[in-house]
């Protein structure tokens, strides 16, 4: 199961209308409308389940969840001048739950760094069980580009990210297990943990240009629903076994976007 998080941020200024909605964003990364003097600055996460589509490889393209994200926002700034949150979330949440019905797993606001309030479809299980997370991180450059596709189809796919000398990223990846802990409350050797995932992942990916270098991406295409995958199908016989098995693998492409793949 692929889940696909996109980190939409913006600030609600005293502009009434704020005249950077009628222009494109001038910095996404920093949020959309920019802060201009005091305001409320708010980040919005939308996390999507499900499986991918087979000429991108993407679960969804991500700017279909910040074009639905800032005209929802857009329409509900009243909401927010008026001190709201839980109100702005709902009618949020139903925007997202209109238009991915099947796929829409959460949608949390972040108030503060620090304090964040969100609605989540979740599974109930009667047996919990003990988890451990551990980040790592490696940098790596892909290109996405279908081979099955013309260049005008694939330009208009994956714009930048087609570029023919390919592009680089500063991942990070987050490994969870999941299991029944030992008699002193440990899950797991963490150093050993550690080495494994060096070993099997981090040596094999770090400064690699993905597409040619690791043979798992010959024929697929690198996108970040598909390293999350590929990490964890080469982790998951790594953990058979044990005490503690593999329960998910989450990549982060950039701060703002990040998929977890569990099976």
């Amino acid at each position: 199961m692929f889940r696909l998080t996109r980190e939409v941020r913006f600030a609600i200024n005293r502009d009434d209308p704020d005249p950077q909605w009628e222009a494109p964003p001038s910095n996404s990364y920093g949020g959309y409308p920019s802060p201009t003097g005091f305001n409320t600055y708010l980040t919005v996460r939308v996390t999507l389940r499900g499986e991918l589509e087979p000429h991108s490889q993407y679960l969804l393209n991500i700017k279909q969840i910040d074009e639905a994200a800032r005209q929802a926002v857009r329409r509900l700034v009243p909401v927010v001048r008026g001190g709201d949150a839980e109100r702005f979330l709902r009618e949020l949440h139903a925007v997202f739950q209109e238009r991915w019905r099947e796929r829409l797993e959460t949608v949390a606001l972040a108030l503060s760094p620090t304090l964040t309030i969100g609605l989540t479809r979740r599974e109930r299980s009667e047996n919990p069980v003990m988890r451990l997370s551990q980040k790592f991180e490696f940098s790596a450059s892909h290109r996405l580009h279908n081979p099955a596709m013309s260049d005008e189809e694939n330009r208009a796919c994956f714009g930048k990210c087609n570029n023919a000398n390919g592009h680089g990223h500063n991942y990070e990846v987050q490994v969870t297990l999941a299991g029944t802990g030992g008699g002193g409350g440990a899950l797991v050797d963490v150093p050993q943990f550690e080495r494994v995932v060096a070993e099997t992942v981090i040596d094999k990916f770090d400064h690699k240009n993905l597409n040619v270098e690791v043979p798992e991406f010959r024929d697929l295409i690198p996108s970040v629903e598909n390293i999350a995958m590929v990490i964890y199908r080469l982790l998951k016989p790594k953990f058979a076994g044990g005490r503690a098995q593999l329960a998910a693998v989450t990549v982060w492409e950039t701060p703002k976007t990040w998929c977890e793949y569990s099976e």
